[in-house]
């Protein structure tokens, strides 16, 4: 009953982080029956665990193969909790709300709010709505763009699911895949279809909600938020830097784009510029990629989607607002601006300390996985900044992990989806209630 008590009257932030974990616990328990495993073994307990944690924050880190491994029940169990884990479990819960027809609650309406990011309150069930439609409606459409090319390879029952389990898992950006072996969409690395369908998903997932709506309601970049525009310039300026990178970098190696023609090169290096920003698909083996490669991954990963999204990592948005701060510091500006539009100090300060948050958790994982695991600093490095940007991608590592290991990893996963939005909220309600016109005379410290 105490326990109840205190839940019922956390905050929005600490009910979001349970109610994540509550799903997460559920998961790995379903996940652990006989029945989820195709041997008619319980998977063991840390392994469920570790697979149900990679579905729900869309991260897609596996130590079991998916297809191999799973019986049709467990692969339902892992595409239900990415969907709900994409869409956020407030999403799904106004979903049911919405079907049964209960009306929706001020407190509830308040979760939305925390669970989008969002700064009104007003709209918040219409908007909710539209997100449940657009998502199911891309979701339909991508599947059935992948039908057209499972279904004449494995016939049309399993064709159908499959390119529904994809369509959800590359929308959601997800990373879990059906080929096997491990192998992700490699098989497809010069299909046309699956690769521009599986970036095209990756995108709008990771753009985020708010910015769909923007796009739909002005349809025009001049009239869009600003929000909108450094989402989509942040966004496309990775995608274009990161693919013109690797081109450059992994066109003669033999182990990745060296043996493919010029259209494939062109195509996989789109795919591995646009699947780091927390999809976690692979067309090309990652740990046949040069260091170079491998580190830049690593940047983007850290990086992610953008805010209000299906993505991880520290987001586009922060990104940009970092990149525009320094713009300011070296050009001697007060302020940093971009569109004409200038940019608060307050944002500023989020931004850097959602970075430096995320920079600690990479940097104290990787640290700590070096000492319970037996690999290379850099694809440990890789590991923990694939599963703190929620990303999915290996360098082949993540079935070997210890069991401390895989507990790690697991908590990296969770702090990466829940912890940047927990720490965003706290320091704008800390700020809220901290405001105060007795300021401390200045001083100063040397920087540089």
């Amino acid at each position: 009953m105490s326990f109840l008590k205190k839940s019922i009257n956390a905050s929005p932030s600490q009910i979001l982080v349970i109610g994540f974990a509550a799903i997460i616990l559920s998961g790995a328990i379903l996940l652990n029956l006989p029945i989820a495993s195709k041997d008619g073994n319980s998977a063991g307990f840390i392994n469920a665990l570790f697979t149900a944690t990679s579905a729900v924050c869309v991260t897609g880190l596996v130590v079991v193969d998916t297809a191999t491994h799973w019986t049709p029940f467990g692969q339902v169990i892992i595409i239900a909790l990415i969907q709900i884990g994409g869409l956020g479990f407030m999403t799904m819960s106004t979903l049911l709300s919405l079907l049964v027809g209960r009306r929706i609650t001020l407190r509830e309406r308040i979760m939305m709010q925390e669970a989008l990011n969002l700064d009104e309150l007003e709209g918040l069930v219409r908007l909710t709505k539209s997100i449940i439609i657009a998502t199911f409606t891309i979701e339909a459409a991508g599947a059935v763009i992948y039908s057209t090319v499972f279904v004449p390879e494995f016939g049309m029952k399993k064709g159908i699911a499959m390119g529904l389990f994809h369509s959800i898992s590359a929308f959601c950006n997800a990373g879990f895949d059906l080929i096997g072996g491990f192998r992700s969409f490699s098989p497809y690395v010069n299909n046309v279809v699956i690769n521009f369908t599986t970036m095209l998903l990756i995108i709008i997932g990771g753009l985020g909600f708010t910015v769909w709506m923007d796009i739909y309601n002005n349809r025009s970049f001049g009239r869009l938020s600003l929000h909108s525009k450094v989402v989509l310039s942040v966004t496309g300026f990775l995608i274009t830097i990161g693919a013109l990178f690797l081109f450059m970098i992994e066109y003669n190696n033999p182990a990745t784009m060296g043996g493919l023609p010029l259209s494939g090169k062109i195509l996989s290096s789109l795919f591995h510029s646009v699947s780091p920003r927390t999809a976690g698909f692979n067309t090309i083996d990652n740990a046949a990629f040069t260091s170079s490669s491998k580190f830049l991954t690593i940047i983007l990963m850290f990086i992610g989607g953008s805010p209000c999204s299906t993505a991880g990592g520290i987001k586009t948005t922060t990104a940009g607002i970092l990149f525009l701060t320094v713009v300011s510091v070296i050009t001697g500006r007060e302020d940093a601006e971009v569109f004409e539009k200038r940019i608060s100090k307050t944002i500023v300060y989020r931004a850097l300390a959602v970075t430096a948050a995320g920079l600690l958790i990479v940097t104290g994982v990787t640290m700590i996985l070096s000492i319970s695991e037996n690999a290379d600093f850099l694809t440990l490095m890789y590991e923990s900044a694939s599963a703190f940007g929620t990303v999915g991608l290996s360098l082949n590592y993540s079935p070997n992990l210890s069991f401390i290991g895989k507990l790690i990893v697991s908590a990296t996963m969770f702090s990466g989806r829940v912890g940047p939005l927990t720490l965003v909220v706290a320091l704008a309600q800390r700020a809220s209630r901290h405001k105060s016109n007795l300021k401390y005379p200045e001083d100063k410290i040397l920087v540089g």
